[in-house]
């Protein structure tokens, strides 16, 4: 979520978050009418299916449905929202309508009622709590998916980005999860053979994670000690004395989305040193820190021109790992750079992707998929994220394998959320056009990087 001065201009007007679960469960089935509308209800079936006629096509829907949609989205916020911000991530699957409108969601949601957001610092810091600012800017400067961003001025001439939890939204991610997976049985969206319920349990708990701002503050703190004084990344500090359950006080940073990167007036060396920096640093979260922030929201970025440093935010999904998952990692890595077909076929067992008496086709099937999304691993030189059609190879790929009931094993939930990082991290190398010496950043990485204790 940007806490720039940049980023002023809201699209949604300001509304109530919808509490109580049956009337997020009638907003999110409108927001699925308005997408099952646009594509037409068996497109999006196929489309999840990954039916043959559906492989090669975008997702159709009109500026008007797709506009609708993302509003649905808008203002439910919480975990149907990051949902949508996910769906974002990547255009080249969406129209440029659909890619738009949720475009939005990476930065922007409806903003609470002014009377909501007066309840919420009265709760935090008491009935006189504007004796606390010298300025305090009720015009939110961001607004996501948990909370909005204010700009404010203590008496004693700090300049914070008030980070301001959507009231409900913390009670409501419950009933999010299970309408959720009402929809996704409802349509059949998930693998056959695979349980859903063990990762969606595992979703509602990072959420709950990501609404508790203390929780954040302690991950914020933590992972700002692991980078250090490092001269081109940067993470805000916090400020306890204005930290609540509800309100993460910080540093406010300056700069612009990095995906800004990707328009004209950057130069193409910007945008490969932009997405160099963020996939060794992700290398780094895996093998180093033991310490990954699984958020992969290319709003979670900002970008200072001046200065070519990189502002992290957000620390809400950061999630700790284990030396033993770090190292089964580690395995498979080496194992994929070095072409070992044994080697990835034990990392695979070790973290649960296959597992060891499945019928041989079912796993050379997977060490197949895995290869595959190691290309620009193993790519000597330069890899041009911005021509390679890698994403749809995998994904059509993928989408076959799961979606056909072959598998019986499923991988541990907490991997859920390092998978969404590292297809975060792809697909911003991908959304920049960057070109990456990635072989080389992972090979120094997994070989010189500790496993973390």
């Amino acid at each position: 979520m940007p806490n720039s001065e940049s980023n002023t201009k809201l699209i949604y007007s300001p509304s109530p978050v919808p509490s109580q679960r049956l009337s997020r469960l009638w907003h999110l089935g409108r927001a699925t009418g308005e997408l099952a509308v646009g594509v037409g209800l068996k497109g999006l079936i196929e489309l999840a299916r990954n039916h043959p006629q559906a492989q090669a096509a975008r997702i159709q829907i009109s500026a008007g449905h797709a506009r609708r949609f993302a509003e649905r989205l808008a203002e439910l916020r919480g975990a149907v929202m990051k949902l949508g911000q996910l769906m974002s991530m990547d255009a080249d699957l969406l129209t440029p309508e659909v890619s738009a409108a949720l475009g939005d969601l990476r930065e922007r949601a409806a903003p609470m009622p002014l009377s909501q957001l007066v309840e919420v610092l009265t709760d935090a810091y008491g009935r006189d709590w504007d004796r606390l600012f010298r300025r305090f800017e009720f015009t939110p400067i961001a607004a996501a998916s948990i909370g909005q961003v204010h700009r404010a001025e203590t008496r004693d001439g700090r300049t914070l980005a008030l980070k301001i939890q959507f009231p409900g939204v913390r009670a409501s991610i419950d009933g999010d999860i299970a309408n959720l997976g009402l929809i996704v049985r409802a349509l059949g969206l998930g693998p056959q053979g695979i349980d859903v319920r063990p990762f969606l349990e595992e979703a509602r708990r990072q959420l709950h994670r990501e609404a508790d701002y203390e929780a954040e503050a302690e991950a914020l703190e933590r992972y700002r000690a692991q980078l250090g004084d490092d001269p081109d990344l940067g993470v805000p500090a916090v400020h306890r004395d204005l930290t609540r359950p509800q309100i993460l006080a910080m540093d406010l940073a300056a700069g612009v989305p990095i995906d800004r990167l990707a328009e004209p007036e950057y130069r193409c060396a910007e945008r490969d040193r932009a997405a160099a920096l963020l996939m060794r640093l992700t290398l780094r979260e895996l093998f180093e820190f033991g310490l990954v922030q699984t958020d992969p929201n290319l709003a979670n970025y900002l970008y200072d021109r001046a200065s070519g440093r990189i502002i992290l935010l957000d620390f809400g999904a950061t999630v700790p790992l284990g030396p033993q998952l770090v190292g089964c990692y580690r395995q498979l890595a080496q194992a994929l750079i070095q072409g070992d077909r044994l080697g990835i076929r034990d990392a695979a067992i070790a973290l649960g992707y296959v597992g060891a008496h499945d019928p041989p086709n079912q796993i050379a099937a997977l060490l197949d998929l895995l290869e595959l999304a190691a290309e620009p691993l193993r790519s000597p030189g330069v890899y041009d994220f911005g021509s390679s059609d890698l994403f749809e190879r995998v994904y059509r790929q993928g989408r076959m394998l799961f979606q056909s009931g072959v598998f019986s094993s499923a991988p541990a939930p907490e991997t859920l959320f390092v998978h969404r990082k590292l297809m975060g991290s792809f697909m911003l190398a991908r959304r920049l056009r960057a070109r990456v010496e990635l072989a080389k950043l992972a090979e120094l990485s997994v070989t010189l990087c500790g496993i973390p204790s």
